[in-house]
């Protein structure tokens, strides 16, 4: 008889634990954690909390300030998604660290602004003049095609989007460039002749492109910020309820009251 009452004991233990253990499970599948700049990313993201909530998912939002840390916790495994770049990084990050990223869907452009305290316009800029431009390739590459669309130089044809200033073909200004950390451009923008800014770093610094920018990147963009996870995730439940959030009408009319001024601009794609 006490053999098998512990028999029995250690079937019901092993039930609990298994039941434990599988509730822990689902717990866990229903929460989404995501890494992302603040604004307006972490904005966004944000404001479709309850959406998800209604579904059942628990929005975990951790905030960066650069865009290295997020792409590195979302390979590592501790992030399941982030929200702060545009394809061509990603791409690029992929490139030089051997990651599985991949994008589930973009969401917004945050045009490219060339921004300067000491001009009004492109044309005042001086011979010599020192731009600061992001440091990562694909946004400094990105920099140097609008400063070529802007008619300040010309990058050899084979330069591509990983453009570097040694690709520069002609100078006729003789622009010097420091390559500078994306998140400290705004900062030292006081300190030079002009500088590149991402819109992430250039909205909470109280710049907007479209009114202070010297010379904006047109509508055409390449550069969509897009929700990533690791390759193979992008069906994951979760991912598709969060993008399908990011493109509803609650992101909708916060882009419309909070960024008139075409600081950012909402895609489907």
């Amino acid at each position: 008889m006490k053999k098998i009452s512990a028999i029995l004991l250690v079937l019901l233990l092993s039930i609990s634990v298994s039941f434990a253990a599988g509730a822990k499970e689902q717990t866990a599948s229903k929460i989404l954690t995501v890494g992302a700049t603040p604004e307006p990313h972490a904005a966004f993201l944000n404001l479709v909390v309850d959406d998800l909530a209604a579904q059942g998912i628990t929005l975990k939002i951790k905030e960066f300030t650069d865009y290295v840390t997020p792409n590195e916790a979302l390979e590592s495994g501790e992030l399941d998604a982030n929200f702060f770049q545009h394809i061509p990084y990603l791409e690029s990050f992929n490139k030089e660290r051997g990651y599985h990223l991949a994008s589930a869907g973009g969401i917004h452009v945050e045009p490219f602004a060339l921004y300067s305290k000491k001009y009004k316009s492109v044309a005042e800029l001086p011979d010599g003049a020192t731009i600061a431009i992001p440091n990562d390739p694909t946004n400094e590459g990105r920099a140097l095609l609008l400063l070529q669309s802007a008619g300040l130089l010309t990058l050899e044809a084979s330069a591509g989007l990983e453009a570097t200033p040694l690709d520069i073909a002609k100078n006729p200004k003789g622009l010097k460039f420091h390559e500078i950390e994306p998140a400290s451009l705004p900062r030292v923008l006081q300190d030079v002749d002009g500088a590149i800014i991402n819109g992430n770093y250039a909205i909470p610094a109280g710049l907007i492109a479209t009114r202070d920018g010297l010379f904006v990147e047109g509508a055409d963009s390449p550069y969509v910020n897009v929700v990533a996870v690791k390759e193979g995730n992008q069906n994951d439940p979760r991912v598709v309820a969060l993008v399908k959030a990011l493109r509803g009408q609650k992101v909708k009319d916060y882009v419309a009251s909070h960024y008139k001024n075409g600081e950012v601009v909402l895609v489907d794609k």
